[in-house]
């Protein structure tokens, strides 16, 4: 299968990222070769930093991924235009949207590789509960191989002048390639708990907006999408 080419503004996005990721961030990836050059693919990633599917896509230099993105970025028409340009796929927080997951679908027949982070959003050093949308693409197209992605590092961009350490580890799920006699749920909480094992939440921003989010934890809070502090 011929891999499709890769969109100028994807490529533009990435280089343009380059200097702050690979060069500034250390960026260090283990286990780059795991990831088949053509071929129905899906990468199953812990988030915890917005630069999380930057520091994906420059860690996979030979192939786009298609992330499915929250629908929130598509708010702004510049930002819109940029991500539609990169292929990226609009998702609704916490909703089933069947026409995504359809497009998600469509785009893994024509054997293109299709980024997930199943946790739904940042956690913001929460630990998160996984949704079933990765197992279910996975499952959908025989041949599909999953890759589990630990990032770790990408956090610490932010906190200037303290230079990052970033880390991306591509591994195969210790448990094998999905079954068909599996669930959905199954299948994306036994990679992303590999992926957590060695990657576990870490708390995004400068030191203000840590302690925020370290109190909301202790309290106990079930939405932290309160007003943050800026990092300065």
């Amino acid at each position: 299968m011929q891999a499709e080419p890769i969109p100028l503004t994807y490529t533009s996005v990435m280089h343009g990222a380059t200097p702050i990721v690979r060069w500034w961030g250390r960026l260090e990836i283990i286990g780059q070769d795991l990831l088949p050059a053509t071929g129905p693919t899906i990468l199953m990633a812990n988030h915890d930093s917005a630069w999380d599917p930057v520091v994906v896509g420059l860690a996979v230099r030979h192939r786009q991924i298609r992330a499915l993105a929250k629908s929130s970025l598509w708010r702004t028409k510049p930002m819109a235009w940029v991500l539609d340009h990169m292929g990226q796929i609009p998702i609704d927080r916490g909703r089933s949207d069947l026409a995504v997951l359809a497009l998600a679908v469509d785009h893994l027949r024509r054997g293109q590789c299709i980024g997930i982070f199943p946790e739904g959003t940042v956690s913001r050093g929460r630990r998160m509960r996984f949704l079933s949308g990765a197992g279910r693409l996975a499952l959908a197209v025989p041949g599909t191989r999953v890759l589990g992605v630990r990032i770790t590092g990408a956090v610490d961009i932010v906190r200037f002048p303290r230079r990052p350490s970033i880390r991306v580890e591509f591994f195969e799920p210790a448990t094998g390639q999905p079954t068909r006699d599996e669930s959905a749920i199954a299948v994306t909480r036994r990679v992303m708990t590999e992926v957590r094992a060695q990657a576990p939440p870490a708390l995004p921003g400068r030191a203000k907006k840590r302690a925020h989010f370290q109190r909301l934890i202790e309290e106990g809070a079930a939405d932290q999408d309160r007003p943050q502090p800026r990092d300065t």
